[in-house]
C-alpha cells in the first residue's frame, strides 16, 4: 500500500504530536503523547487525486509533471473530534537556564486560547487542515463503555538514531479501550532505544 493511502481508525501518536507541534514547537521541548479520546464515530471518505511522482529537485529545469502523473487512491476518516491528553519534556542540551515547564505551558494554553499556532496543523496530510481547540469538561469517548477493541499495528513515530544514519519508522500494537487509544512510553515502544 505503498502509494495508496489508508488512514488508521484513529490518529497516529505521531499525528497528535504534529498537532501540538503545530501550536507550540520549540527545540526545548518534547511533546508525549499519552491518550487519545476518539469523541466521534468513525466514518471514512474515498477519494482519487492526480499526484506526481517525483520530487522537484534544484537546478532540473526539464521536468515535464503532465508525464509523470498518477492516479492515488486515498481511504481517509472523516468528521474526527479527539480529545489528546499529552505532555512535554525538557530536551537536555536544547533547553537554555531560563526555559522552565511552567514557561511553556502558560505559553502553550495562551496560544490554545487565542487559536494561534506555529504553522497550520493538520490530520496527516496539510490537505486535511485541523481546528483545534481546548477540550470541554465531561466530554466522553463514542465507544465509552465498549471494551478493548485490537486496532493491529499503528505507527508510533519516526527514530533519528545518529545524524546520517537512515530514519527508521517504529510500530505499536494499539487498542481501543472505552473509546481511548492508550499510547505506551516511548521508552516501552522504543526499547529504551533512541530518544
Amino acid at each position: 500500500m505503498k502509494a495508496e493511502r489508508v488512514s488508521y481508525e484513529v490518529m497516529t501518536p505521531s499525528a497528535a504530536r504534529g498537532v501540538l507541534e503545530a501550536i507550540l514547537w520549540k527545540p526545548a521541548i518534547r511533546w508525549h503523547i499519552h491518550e487519545i479520546a476518539v469523541l466521534a464515530p468513525v466514518k471514512w471518505t474515498s477519494f482519487r487525486r492526480n499526484e506526481v511522482n517525483s520530487r522537484a529537485t534544484v537546478g532540473r529545469f526539464d521536468y515535464a509533471a503532465d508525464e509523470d502523473r498518477a492516479q492515488r487512491n486515498t481511504v481517509a476518516l472523516r468528521d474526527v473530534d479527539y480529545v489528546i491528553t499529552a505532555s512535554f519534556t525538557l530536551v537536555p542540551g536544547k533547553a537554555g537556564p531560563e526555559d522552565n515547564a511552567r514557561k511553556f505551558e502558560d505559553m502553550f494554553e495562551r496560544r490554545l486560547e487565542r487559536g494561534q499556532f506555529f504553522h497550520a496543523p493538520y490530520l496527516g496530510c496539510r490537505e486535511f487542515a485541523a481546528r483545534v481547540e481546548p477540550a470541554e469538561d465531561g466530554l466522553l469517548p463514542h465507544e465509552a463503555g465498549s471494551g478493548r477493541r485490537p486496532l493491529g499495528l499503528m505507527f508510533y513515530d519516526f527514530v533519528f538514531d545518529e545524524p546520517g544514519a537512515p530514519v527508521r519508522p517504529e510500530f505499536f500494537q494499539a487498542f481501543l479501550e472505552d473509546g481511548v487509544l492508550r499510547v505506551p512510553p516511548r521508552a516501552q515502544v522504543l526499547g529504551g532505544g533512541a530518544s
